[in-house]
């Protein structure tokens, strides 16, 4: 039920029987959205004239995600083979709008390496201005943030980073270093497989890069992180680590002021951020897989454990809305897994006004059904206006 006023201004969206996923319960009604706000919250299955029935279907808050590299798959679907960034930006939004997203933190990384034949070249900062003009431009789905991947282990970290300020609304900077043989990279050999095959490198290649990349770490490494931390602090932006692997990687982030863990490889970094008061953010993929393509520690395992806060869909966007249905039932608590898709991501950005189903919040809605376990979008509310 769509409505306006004199103005022609006010808009009202009715979605009724329903089974509403709330923060810590889930109860059969009906939302009402008006002027892109949640304005009402009834119980019952009553489904008013001109409402829309939800048929029984669950309605959950719009998904938020806070790292994916799904943008970057859009602008270079293959190797060597770039598409213009407005027609990826366009793809890629469509894409999470028919995943459930609804905000999404788009992850660019800065910091180039140009000396070898395994770098990679600077690209965010045209590529945030061209997704500024289509937001501008009311041309998205969705809501769109920006995340920039700080990449300590490059050549031109410092000069990436001062080409962004405030105005950019810089939401979320994350501090990553690949150097081969740590974090992530700790096995060489998953490192060898991936870089070799997706750069076309020879064995010769591989070890110029490994050692390429040792040398950047050892004569920026420190240099970068503390510009990167700097910088995160002159925009406004929350700041995370990135595959923190020990207590000690954890203390350094806490000094750091860092707020968010993104997907710490072992239990002893997961523990150490429980401890210090940091947000644990893992894959989506890895608890699909029961395990992390890269051999490090399993979602599932600190999801049992408790220590587990936020799922991120990384480089799968569909598979967001369906880890969080699978730890809804590793915990047997729905509400609780449908919070690390939306109110946790939410908080840990600072976001409050989004990620719950609660008046006065944004209209940001999905439909959802289960088949068979598996969950099936069948639809999505921005601010109350269909997107999908």
């Amino acid at each position: 039920m769509t409505t306006a006023n004199d103005a022609g201004v006010t808009r009202e969206t009715v979605l009724a029987n329903a089974e509403l996923v709330l923060p810590d319960a889930v109860l059969r009604g009906r939302v009402t959205v008006s002027g892109g706000k949640i304005t009402d919250i009834s119980e019952g299955a009553a489904v008013p004239p001109g409402a829309e029935d939800m048929g029984g279907d669950y309605l959950l808050p719009g998904l938020v995600e806070l790292h994916t590299d799904n943008l970057e798959r859009h602008i270079e679907p293959r190797p060597g083979v770039h598409l213009p960034h407005d027609a990826a930006i366009l793809a890629h939004d469509g894409e999470l709008a028919s995943c459930g997203i609804t905000t999404v933190f788009d992850a660019m990384r800065v910091g180039s390496v140009l000396s070898d034949k395994g770098g990679y070249a600077k690209y965010a900062r045209e590529l945030v201005s061209a997704l500024l003009d289509l937001r501008a431009a009311q041309a998205l789905r969705i809501r769109h943030l920006i995340h920039l991947r700080a990449e300590c282990c490059s050549e031109t970290l410092v000069e990436e980073m001062a080409e962004f300020g405030p105005a950019d609304r810089i939401g979320l900077v994350s501090l990553m270093d690949h150097t081969p043989g740590q974090r992530q990279f700790r096995d060489i050999g998953k490192l060898k497989a991936y870089v070799m095959g997706k750069k076309s490198m020879s064995e010769a290649d591989f070890v110029e890069h490994v050692a390429n990349l040792k040398s950047l770490r050892d004569r920026f490494g420190e240099v970068h992180e503390a510009a990167a931390v700097s910088e995160a602090r002159r925009y406004g932006a929350v700041l995370a680590s990135h595959d923190d692997t020990t207590a000690d990687h954890v203390a350094t982030s806490g000094a750091h002021g860092v707020a968010l863990a993104e997907f710490p490889t072992t239990v002893e970094a997961a523990e150490a951020c429980r401890a210090a008061g940091i947000a644990i953010m893992m894959g989506a993929p890895n608890v699909i897989r029961g395990g992390s393509h890269s051999g490090n520690v399993s979602a599932l395992d600190l999801a049992g454990a408790g220590l587990l806060d936020i799922l991120s869909s990384d480089y799968v966007p569909s598979g967001l809305l369906l880890a969080a249905f699978r730890l809804a039932a590793l915990w047997d608590d729905l509400p609780r897994a449908i919070r690390t898709v939306t109110a946790a991501p939410a908080a840990a950005a600072n976001l409050a006004d989004r990620g719950r189903i609660e008046t006065g919040l944004k209209g940001d809605l999905i439909r959802i059904r289960l088949m068979g376990g598996t969950p099936v979008h069948r639809g999505a509310w921005v601010g109350g206006q269909r997107i999908a």
